[in-house]
């Protein structure tokens, strides 16, 4: 039945065809490709998709669509995902539920070892339920610091220590990393000490670059010495050490992020349609900076006019440095994962995270358990 749909409405515009993955990551509409969706994403300059919650309905649907998206291009388009868990998990029903974060950053305080071990689980959770319906890629884990001040970020980071954030991103990455799941780190150089909302303002950070280096870069720094093949970054000027926001500056993606920080995996930029990113042009200005400033990957989400822009001023675009860094991001599952949720270590996983997600935290009830 689907190839039969294939021919009818997309084999006439679009062919199954080998070629390198492209620069720009996309959205698609809903619940299943339409023809325009279809052709978007066999231009070449495309590499990606980014799936939303409007594009989940089941997973029967999920898996549907997944392989409606493989089926455009050799190799097949990244599929991404934002599953971060808490406030930030697009897919809810019939997914395991993911608790914020920053409640094993709570956790940490009272038993270190403890949240360790469940960051680890978690990240595995995560990631081989992904995998499963042959998501490559969730952005996480949020490596920002905790501060009251910030509450589009909030309970979506571990912890207001960098060196709790490092060692419970570590453990969570340790776990994706099992399930065969590449890590992306969001969002650089940190987004956690400013007010304001990058999707509906452009935020200000007013700290000297040694303020933010002796706090938000020590958990950047830490994983990417011990493993993450991609970074995202923020949509925030600071203005101490550069008057673009980060995603469009050279000191910070390829001074210090590249040089000084020696990261040699794929860099993302935020979505292109926020607000954040608006000071800087228009959607072919904005994507120009970005790479010239050393970006890989454009994200260009809930705008199909400012994507369409993006990739018409992309032609004959060619970059490949980025296209070998981005071929580790497809995911690579386990040889069980058919199995998967019949296996022990997924059923002992997940009554783990069952119970976990009963309990309270300090913050929530003035003790650790009810």
């Amino acid at each position: 039945m689907w190839l039969f749909y294939w021919k009818k409405h997309y084999e006439p515009s679009v062919k199954n065809s080998f070629m390198s993955l492209g620069p720009v990551m996309l959205d698609v509409s809903g619940l299943s490709l339409t023809s325009e969706d279809a052709k978007r994403l066999a231009h070449e300059q495309v590499g990606g998709v980014i799936l939303f919650s409007r594009n989940y309905e089941s997973p029967e649907q999920l898996k549907s669509l997944v392989k409606e998206i493989h089926v455009l291009r050799t190799p097949h388009l990244i599929v991404a995902v934002d599953q971060e868990g808490g406030r930030v998990q697009r897919f809810r029903d019939q997914f395991q539920s993911l608790p914020a974060i920053a409640r094993l950053g709570d956790l940490y305080d009272q038993e270190p070892a403890k949240a360790i071990e469940y960051s680890q689980t978690f990240g595995w959770i995560m990631s081989s339920e992904l995998l499963h319906y042959g998501i490559d890629l969730s952005f996480a884990p949020v490596l920002d610091l905790s501060n009251p001040i910030s509450s589009v970020i909030g309970d979506r980071a571990f912890h207001h220590n960098s060196e709790q954030v490092s060692r419970l991103a570590n453990a969570w990455i340790r776990g994706m990393s099992q399930a065969g799941m590449e890590a992306v780190g969001k969002h650089f150089p940190g987004h956690g000490s400013v007010e304001g909302d990058s999707h509906h303002v452009l935020p200000f950070d007013r700290r000297d670059f040694a303020a933010i280096e002796q706090t938000d870069l020590i958990p950047f720094r830490r994983v990417i010495n011990t493993h993450l093949a991609g970074v995202m970054m923020a949509h925030v000027v600071y203005e101490q050490v550069d008057t673009l926001a980060a995603g469009f500056s050279k000191v910070w993606v390829n001074s210090v992020l590249r040089q000084q920080l020696g990261f040699e995996g794929v860099i993302f930029s935020d979505d292109l349609t926020m607000s954040g990113a608006e000071s800087v042009g228009g959607y072919a200005e904005r994507a120009r900076l970005s790479l010239a400033a050393g970006c890989d990957i454009l994200l260009v989400c809930n705008n199909s006019a400012g994507a369409d822009e993006v990739l018409d001023s992309l032609q004959g675009y060619n970059n490949p440095t980025t296209q070998l860094r981005m071929v580790r991001l497809h995911g690579k599952p386990e040889p069980a994962i058919a199995d998967l949720f019949t296996s022990p270590r997924w059923r002992q996983a997940t009554s783990v995270l069952r119970a976990f997600n009963r309990q309270k935290m300090p913050s929530e009830s003035g003790d650790l358990f009810e």
